[in-house]
């Protein structure tokens, strides 16, 4: 407790808090703090001479690091619920400062708007940063394969099996999502999964937003990405046009993920049991179950915006 020592010898003798820390090596926070805690704990200097540094540290410590797995430095007020008061934040006429006032009249004893500012902004540092996107009607099309596939007996007397790949498509907006086996992941079944999805929407989007894959992106770029030109042929085709992801940024294209989720969940998941004999029995079961799980989901919102009070006869 030597720098404890000699804080107060110092500060007895009228040197400034600041002089203090540039002599003792501390910071001036620091030697504040200690000042403020020796004044508490009714101490004056010249300290009695059966004042060991066991007895010092304990009268000005007290209550800090006493108790089993409690480190010194803990903070002794709550927080503040910061998930709840980022949420706030983003309401209109909503600032720190108020949230600040709101918080100081639940807890009086708890941190003032300064510290309560940086606490919120280091537990906002700590957040993963994300985008909203907004998407209109007909704009966009994000376009990719699954990563599994379904196994097809190519050979009935030996059982010698192939796996069919997976197109998936869905619409930014409405979220259409429309599967599509291929034998390959080739440029021709590639873009034969684009004319199977346009068939299915029923017209053409704005925009097609592939992955970074090498069938449709021959040099990928942040900004002047090279597109296949067999490719971009066909967007030339329908008057449409195509705008890649970033690359290894999979949130932009977070649609399309949570659509080739669905797909091996609902899709792949219910066809593991069965045995294919060609890929037109394949896509027909898949056609299958996208119907009824749109059909299934109509349902759901038809319940849920329906009064509940009368009887509906579904039969």
């Amino acid at each position: 407790m030597r720098h404890v020592r000699d804080v107060i010898r110092l500060k007895s003798a009228g040197i400034p808090t600041r002089e203090i820390a540039r002599r003792v090596g501390a910071a001036p926070s620091t030697v504040r703090l200690t000042i403020r805690r020796f004044e508490a704990a009714g101490l004056s200097w010249p300290l009695p001479a059966d004042v060991t540094d066991a007895e010092l540290e304990a009268r000005l410590f007290a209550g800090i690091g006493a108790g089993p797995g409690t480190r010194r430095g803990q903070r002794r007020q709550a927080e503040p619920d910061w998930a709840s008061v980022h949420r706030e934040l983003r309401r209109k006429h909503v600032t720190l400062s108020m949230l600040s006032e709101e918080y100081i009249a639940g807890e009086p004893g708890g941190y003032r708007y300064s510290r309560f500012c940086e606490l919120y902004r280091a537990w906002e540092g700590r957040l993963s940063v994300t985008m909203h996107q907004s998407h209109a009607a007909g704009d966009k099309l994000f376009v990719d394969y699954a990563g599994d596939g379904v196994p097809v007996v190519i050979d009935r007397i030996t059982g010698e099996r192939r796996t069919a790949q997976i197109f998936v498509a869905v619409l930014g907006a409405s979220s259409f999502t429309y599967a599509q086996a291929t034998w390959t992941q080739g440029l021709a079944d590639w873009i034969s999964g684009h004319v199977g999805a346009f068939e299915a929407i029923g017209g053409v989007p704005a925009l097609l937003v592939p992955d970074n894959t090498k069938v449709a992106v021959i040099k990928a770029c942040l900004y002047d990405p090279q597109i296949n030109r067999s490719y971009a042929g066909m967007a030339a085709h329908y008057g449409t046009a195509i705008l890649p992801a970033r690359p290894r940024r999979p949130r932009d294209k977070a649609k399309l993920e949570q659509a080739v989720l669905m797909v091996e969940r609902w899709l792949l998941g219910r066809l593991r049991h069965r045995v294919f004999h060609s890929l037109a029995e394949v896509n027909a079961a898949i056609a299958e179950l996208i119907v009824n799980r749109r059909s299934n989901l109509a349902l759901t919102q038809f319940w849920c915006s329906s009064d509940y009070s009368a009887p509906i006869n579904l039969a």
